[in-house]
């Protein structure tokens, strides 16, 4: 199958940056989106950004201008640089694919285990 590894959490002081990354390995044919979304104490998971196969980027409102996500395709690898962080972004943050697998050649979305993120002082 598809497994997807996230690193690069941790605690951060306001205005700091973290860098996260998630690579996905396994039976892989292809990837196509790769997506990060972050779920915050008491509130539902958003998707914070996406980046198609093709380097097109999207951005939730809150995070644009200070995020950015980025891929190496080479490495089946997602990115997502984060600067100027707030302590609104504390959340789990957690990697999300649309993977073609090799054995059934269907597109299926994949998750990674998340990746802890606190901006506190």
């Amino acid at each position: 199958q598809v497994q997807l590894v996230e690193s690069g959490g941790g605690l951060v002081q306001p205005g700091g940056s973290l860098r996260l990354s998630c690579t996905a390995s396994g039976s892989i044919f292809r990837v196509y989106a790769m997506r990060w979304y972050r779920q915050a104490p008491g509130k539902q998971r958003e998707l914070a950004a996406t980046i198609t196969s093709g380097g097109f980027t999207n951005y939730l409102d809150s995070v644009k201008g200070r995020f950015t996500i980025s891929r190496d395709n080479a490495k089946n690898t997602v990115y997502l640089q984060m600067k100027r962080l707030k302590p609104e972004d504390t959340a789990v943050y957690y990697c999300n694919a649309d993977v073609k697998v090799t054995q059934t050649l269907a597109v299926e979305g994949f998750w990674g285990q998340g990746t802890q993120v606190t901006v506190s002082s």
